[in-house]
């Protein structure tokens, strides 16, 4: 007989609820059905994305899915689309606890919808620095913001019955040979920075699951892989914080048996395949693993089991159309940092509004979500075009793009210029090619993505074939994206070809996602028929599959960068309301790589700055997820920074400048005036393949305090739509725990609002300990109308006053007195108060 979980635990299992003898023992009853290998079996994916059945104890498969930005799904439903969430550095920009708890119920919520258990986020790696490629996947450069928010995100997914996925543990803080380099971390950083938000959220908020992630660690202790690091993973999270979930690890970042068994790795992502499976059987019966290390393993995972309902017969719901996005529109809006309001024009009165122009690239094209991995199928966006002729029916909406600021060019229009070389029929062909050149099969289709997948055993290669109708004279760009081992021909003439052969490496690194190209220029001067042929190597990715791939792309002849700046300076003297958005796009930030400098892309500051001159009332819009330098920052009246916003980026946009939301962002980041400045300029590892932390507990605004250099923006600032003073901060509680501020504040604006109180903390006078020069203790949000007075709360933890002592290895608190520094942001202090400690 099967043994089976109580029947009190059949239809819910509160998370309170499972350390009770009752689902242990449970456990331990199932555990003892399995035989050696039908233990190691589970503890390899059965495929990217789905765990393995059991039957014999009841156990469902459990999927995991990419979630940092919405649930993206398992892949097993075609043409399936999620809910696009703004971007994780917009949710943190609203300093929003509530606001955070809303949205990790949403995620929980999809998943269900999309049958997932699991979903891979938060990401609580810090902003190191600005260049880094998912900066916009984390949340702030402070441990303690992204420790709150992050947080509340997790227990309110997890309350959903969805368990949160903790990445990447540790040190996993920036792109550049990220499953190869070696971070080396202090001991006291260490902890005092980088596994702050990892302790806060299995200390305090009990995360189920968390990732070890790609690169190498020295902590002073051990120098290894993040999947092998017993120090960290065993003695570390699972002895002193007490973590009794799922180590699971990064894609493919598990590269030895035993070592990774023994150093505290639960489950090998993703599968089949790998270097456990058959092979830590075999390590198990050689004494290299013993057997209650994998018993351990197996009971973490039949506790997430529990806890997701896999063995208790939970299903998850039938996948249903999303059509809830208020949510979403409401927290683009929010998130909204309002970096300059000169004039205090917020909000725009739209009655008098009967010419918009939207200018910029962003405008024409809005960048919602970065690339990569966190990448989410939307069934719509609504671009600021729509957005504002929603809001503004009686308006007249213009857009135009001032200049295109992408390397690429667009994909080819497959269906409308291309035809099969052989019958004539629209689209293209494809065949697939074994290593003597024989076809193994072959199709025309149109509606091609670039992708071919799920290629057989024999196929050495994917050719591609099209004949193609170029109408237009002048000059067309003809490309092809691809990586690994390919040629590429125009009209019978070799224009590129590589040759070294991809693998997964192009995956991990995400080069197979936006792949470079070196277009070739056909010039027409009377409509012809072009011929098409490029060759693409079969990847063989491990347990990603085996695919080919290529992107066709086509530039049209047209007007000239300066030809489309002119028509825009033009536009922007017509218009009521002009609104130029720039930022960046997935060519810039982007799973994979690293930025190679702070710049808007393209001739962005020469638009800005040409519409600034003839229109100087003009609400410029920063679309960027990360930094970038903004030279026309004071010339500027109005300057907004909207995040990757998600779906609902247009009507977000329309809402804040219209007065329907307040954007009552801060910033959860420094925002540079200059490259010099920046504390942490770059993220390379040196020739060593060392990637050495030595700004130490400096971390962001830190290390800017540390400077006295001037940023553009501080660290924490935004401005709202109304005006706050501050008049008065006192310490109101004083416990072994943690210690109460209350801050009064007044609203002498014009209009209801929103306020981030912030509390800084600075150490004793003369204390020895190379401490900041200030950092984060607390922060509420406050809400009121024109006239109101509020009291804030603040309550710091005891562990705000604390450092990490490296020769006792030990949490101490250096006696003295302790300044509270309370204001608007890390440069904007208003009132200051004292505790002793």
């Amino acid at each position: 007989m099967t043994p089976r979980l109580s029947s009190s635990l059949e239809t819910s299992v509160p998370p309170e609820a499972l350390t009770r003898p009752d689902v242990e023992s449970a456990i331990e009853e199932l555990l003892g059905v399995l035989d050696l290998e039908g233990k190691v079996r589970l503890l390899t994916g059965q495929t990217s994305w789905r765990l393995y059945t059991d039957d014999r104890i009841g156990l469902r498969s459990m999927a995991v899915s990419d979630g940092p930005a919405g649930v993206r799904g398992t892949a097993e439903v075609p043409g399936e689309t999620s809910l696009l969430f703004p971007s994780p550095s917009a949710l943190s920009a609203t300093w929003d606890t509530a606001l955070a708890s809303r949205l990790g119920s949403l995620f929980a919520a999809e998943a269900r919808r999309h049958g997932v258990d699991v979903v891979l986020a938060p990401q609580v790696n810090l902003q190191r620095t600005p260049v880094g490629g998912r900066h916009y996947e984390c949340y702030s450069e402070d441990p303690l913001l992204t420790s709150v928010i992050s947080g509340h995100v997790i227990a309110a997914m997890q309350a959903g019955g969805v368990g949160a996925c903790l990445k990447h543990f540790v040190a996993n803080d920036s792109e550049t040979q990220r499953t190869e380099y070696l971070a080396h971390v202090d001991e006291r950083t260490l902890r005092e920075v980088y596994l702050a938000p990892f302790e806060h959220a299995v200390r305090e908020v009990g995360v189920w699951t968390v990732m070890a992630a790609y690169n190498q660690i020295d902590d002073g202790v051990l120098a290894a892989p993040a999947t092998e690091h017993t120090h960290l993973l065993r003695d570390v999270l699972k002895d002193e914080w007490g973590f009794d979930g799922v180590v699971i690890s990064d894609w493919l970042a598990t590269r030895r048996t035993a070592e990774s068994a023994n150093g505290g790795l639960d489950l090998v992502m993703p599968g089949p395949g790998g270097p456990w499976e058959h092979r830590l059987v075999d390590a198990v019966r050689a004494g290299q693993v013993d057997e209650s290390v994998v018993d351990d393993k197996v009971r973490r995972l039949l506790r997430l089991a529990v806890r997701v309902g896999a063995l208790t017969e939970i299903a998850p719901e039938p996948a249903t159309p999303a059509t809830d996005h208020t949510l979403l529109r409401e927290l683009a809006a929010r998130a909204t940092v309002v970096v300059r309001d000169e004039d205090h024009r917020l909000p725009l009165d739209g009655a008098a509004v009967r010419r918009v122009a939207l200018i910029g690239p962003n405008a024409f094209e809005a960048f919602v979500q970065g690339g990569g991995s966190a990448h989410v199928n939307s069934a719509h966006v609504v671009s600021p075009a729509e957005g504002f002729r929603a809001a503004l029916p009686l308006a007249e909406v213009t857009v135009l793009r001032g200049g295109d600021a992408r390397r690429h060019a667009p994909d080819l229009d497959v269906a409308r210029r291309g035809r099969d070389p052989r019958t004539g029929e629209p689209g293209l062909r494809i065949s697939t090619l074994d290593a003597a050149g024989v076809v193994l099969a072959s199709r025309v289709t149109t509606d091609w993505d670039g992708w071919e997948r799920e290629l057989p055993d024999a196929a050495a290669c994917v050719l591609v074939e099209a004949t193609v109708h170029l109408a237009e004279p002048g000059e067309h760009r003809i490309g092809l994206g691809t990586v690994g081992v390919w040629t590429f021909e125009v009209d019978g003439l070799v224009i590129g070809h590589g040759e070294h052969p991809a693998g997964a490496e192009v995956v991990l690194d995400s080069s197979v996602n936006s792949p470079d190209d070196d277009p070739a220029v056909v010039l027409i001067d009377a409509p012809r028929d072009i011929e098409l042929r490029a060759t693409l190597q079969n990847i063989r990715a491990q347990a990603y599959g085996s695919f080919a791939r290529g992107v066709l792309r086509h530039a049209l002849p047209g007007p000239s960068i300066d030809d489309e700046i002119a028509a825009a300076v033009e536009a922007a003297t017509q218009a009521d309301l002009v609104v130029v958005v720039v930022g960046t796009n997935d060519e810039v930030e982007s799973e994979g790589w690293d930025r190679t400098s702070l710049a808007l892309p393209g001739r962005q500051d020469d638009l800005v700055a040409r519409v600034l001159a003839v229109a100087p009332d003009a609400v410029v819009v920063v679309n960027a997820g990360a930094p970038v330098l903004l030279p026309w920052l004071e010339t500027a009246r109005t300057v907004l920074w909207t995040w990757f916003p998600g779906e609902e980026c247009g009507n977000a946009l329309a809402d804040v400048l219209l007065g329907a939301t307040e954007p009552a962002g801060r910033l959860p980041w420094t925002l540079p005036a200059a490259e010099a400045d920046v504390p942490v300029p770059h993220a390379r590892p040196g020739a060593d393949g060392v990637l050495a932390y030595r700004e130490g507990v400096h971390v962001g605004y830190r290390g800017w305090e540390l400077s006295g250099a001037q940023p553009a923006a501080a660290f924490g600032h935004g401005l709202g739509w109304t005006t706050w003073q501050y008049d008065d901060a006192r310490v109101v509680e004083v416990s072994a725990e943690h210690v109460v501020l209350a801050a009064d504040l007044t609203n002498v604006g014009p209009r209801r609002g929103t306020e981030v109180v912030q509390v800084y903390l600075e150490a004793p006078e003369g204390a020895a300990l190379d401490r900041p020069v200030r950092w984060l203790a607390g922060f509420a949000t406050v809400h009121g109308d024109a006239g109101d007075r509020v009291t804030a709360t603040v309550r710091v933890a005891h562990r705000a006053f604390e450092t990490w002592d490296v020769s006792t290895h030990r949490w101490v608190t250096p006696p003295g007195t302790y300044l509270f520094r309370v204001g608007r942001s890390v440069r904007d202090l208003r009132l200051a108060t004292a505790t002793d400690r």
